[in-house]
């Protein structure tokens, strides 16, 4: 007799929260296991590694995604500058999935919240910036509502060739 059809369980979604000074290792960890030619401008990370918070890169800038109680994935939402009058945006300053965790909504979820985030502390505005051969990142982000509103034609040197470096914004 034939098994009757079984369609997958759905994926969880991640968990969501506010990094904490304990996640550092986990968060170091997970940022260079993702680092990649296609979004990194900086060279690999080679030991000794800096640490991932520090005065400029603190806890409370970061969203992590969490599945099965693991962090898969974090996103980093800072200020542009430090002038009052930019005070209204948030930049998207780095978004990392775990590769076993791609696919699974954890990048759209960590957008979403990031833009609810950024609202919640005052922002009207949002940005980023992104390379041009990225391509998965660019639709992400247009699927998320970001349009196009620069490019910076061959601003970086990267794997022996010139790439673009692609602005994007959305109000929020």
């Amino acid at each position: 007799m034939p098994e009757p059809h079984q369609s997958p369980l759905p994926s969880p979604s991640p968990y969501i929260r506010i990094a904490l000074p304990d996640d550092e290792e986990e968060l170091s960890v997970l940022d260079r296991s993702t680092w990649s030619q296609l979004h990194a401008v900086m060279p690999k990370p080679q030991p000794p590694y800096r640490p991932f918070f520090d005065e400029r890169h603190v806890p409370d800038d970061y969203l992590v995604a969490e599945l099965d109680r693991r962090i898969v994935g974090y996103i980093r939402l800072a200020l542009p500058t430090p002038l009052a009058s930019n005070a209204h945006v948030r930049q998207i300053q780095g978004l990392a999935v775990a590769d076993e965790a791609r696919g699974r909504g954890v990048g759209r979820a960590l957008i979403r919240a990031a833009v609810e985030e950024a609202r919640r502390r005052g922002a009207r505005r949002m940005t980023l910036r992104v390379l041009g051969h990225n391509a998965p990142a660019r639709k992400l982000y247009e699927s998320e509502g970001f349009v196009v509103e620069g490019v910076l034609p061959e601003e970086f040197f990267l794997g022996g060739e010139y790439v673009d470096d692609v602005i994007m914004g959305r109000r929020i």
